[in-house]
């Protein structure tokens, strides 16, 4: 048995398991008795709008739009696919996001939205608030993103700086039944913190957002502060809450989570003979963090028969000016190496997208090895953790797992196997 050929095949069971071609099809509703708007947003959207054509009536009307990362897209007929930057939005992602604001509005009663929704529409689908720029957006992103800010923290702050999220694609098209079909890639899988919930309510607030950046220390535009100063005093808009009429004909609807594909990895283990134990699929915190946790769960392990410990969530990394290359998964890895010690094992983290952080890969390998093959190549793995340089750390002993984009999202994929050489 082939241990880093069991991982890679534990991985590839779990992508496969939140794949839009196969989930997506059976919760389509009948075509209703007018028109049927898709739109949506996310790294998954041009392989759920693709799958959504493959099965919709040919002649039932068709038509919408939706924005995926660049190099994400399908080809597709009926259903346009727009490409834009993540995680920092870019001028296509803003034109896409008020185009769709436009054709939701023109909805009436017999009509329906079809929201497609996956982990990366916050970013892709960010039209600013009146008042605030683009560049003063993407300026505070970045800065949230550098923060080690937690994707709730991300999505508080921008549900009230852009025109879509916190349930304001829903508020646009009030007049039609609503359905949107998400892919979740956040912890506890609520609808309204997945692509900053478009089609979900808001619980948050514009002054809660106000405090999350404060809280963080981050350096607020003015443009950014007159408006949630503003939405605070009442003299602007917030998103819609719980209970507001834009809701009585939407629904939200999981149709993949981290859950689902975390439990398709302990099948492909358990089919090879493998013992699987799901840790959790909610894992959250620092990578250096989490990866001291594992490794302390992997030491206290002892039986003899090959054991895989397998977790999700999103981890975070802290990034200090100067950093290296590499991505929450890469760095979980190289800290776990660290903290495993004398203890043998392999392990696996990858993010489900095919994207860590922002690099070429999806993730990377560490085997039992891995130390020693590092110190022959002069390779000090200490330093590279406190560098953040884990991209070519791996790279460099060949370990990176490199897969392109997935089409789909359901966060970080980690598997910690025991028991084999």
């Amino acid at each position: 048995m082939d241990p880093r050929a069991l991982l890679l095949g534990s991985f590839q069971a779990a992508v496969a398991a939140a794949d839009p071609r196969h989930i997506l099809p059976p919760h389509l509703p009948s075509p209703p008795h007018g028109r049927t708007l898709v739109v949506g947003g996310g790294k998954a959207a041009a392989s759920m709008a693709a799958a959504v054509e493959t099965h919709w009536p040919a002649d039932a009307p068709l038509a919408g739009l939706v924005v995926t990362r660049y190099l994400h897209s399908l080809p597709t007929r009926r259903i346009e696919v727009v490409e834009a930057s993540h995680p920092l939005p870019d001028g296509r992602g803003e034109v896409a996001a008020l185009r769709m604001l436009d054709m939701c509005r023109q909805l009436g009663p017999d009509d329906l939205l079809l929201a497609l929704v996956s982990g990366g529409g916050s970013s892709l689908l960010a039209a600013p608030v009146d008042g605030v720029t683009l560049k003063e957006l993407r300026q505070v992103t970045k800065a949230l993103l550098h923060a080690g800010a937690t994707i709730h923290d991300i999505n508080t702050v921008r549900k009230h700086l852009t025109r879509l999220s916190g349930g304001q694609l829903a508020r646009a098209a009030q007049g039609a039944h609503g359905l949107a079909l998400i892919i979740s890639d956040v912890v506890g899988d609520d609808p309204g913190s997945i692509a900053s919930g478009p089609c979900a309510p808001d619980t948050s607030s514009c002054s809660d957002a106000l405090e999350q950046l404060q809280r963080l220390r981050i350096t607020i535009p003015g443009s950014v502060r007159r408006h949630l100063e503003g939405c605070i005093a009442g003299r602007l808009p917030d998103t819609p809450r719980p209970g507001d009429a834009c809701f009585t004909r939407m629904e939200n609807r999981i149709i993949a989570s981290a859950h689902g594909s975390l439990m398709a990895a302990v099948r492909y283990f358990q089919r090879h003979g493998v013992r699987a134990l799901l840790l959790s699929d909610k894992v959250s915190g620092e990578a250096h963090n989490v990866a001291h946790q594992h490794a302390a769960l992997a030491r206290a392990q002892t039986g003899r028969q090959p054991l895989a410990l397998i977790s999700g969530g999103e981890t975070t990394v802290a990034l200090q000016p100067g950093s290296g290359r590499g991505g929450r998964n890469s760095e979980y890895l190289l800290a776990l190496a660290l903290a495993l010690g004398e203890t043998s094992a392999w392990a696996i983290a990858c993010d489900t997208d095919g994207v860590d952080g922002s690099e070429d890969n999806a993730g990377a390998v560490l085997a039992p090895d891995t130390l020693e093959r590092a110190q022959a190549q002069g390779l000090s793995a200490a330093e590279r953790l406190a560098e953040h340089d884990s991209y070519d750390f791996f790279s460099t002993l060949g370990d990176l797992i490199v897969t392109g984009p997935t089409r789909t999202n359901v966060n970080d994929y980690r598997a910690l196997l025991l028991g084999l050489p």
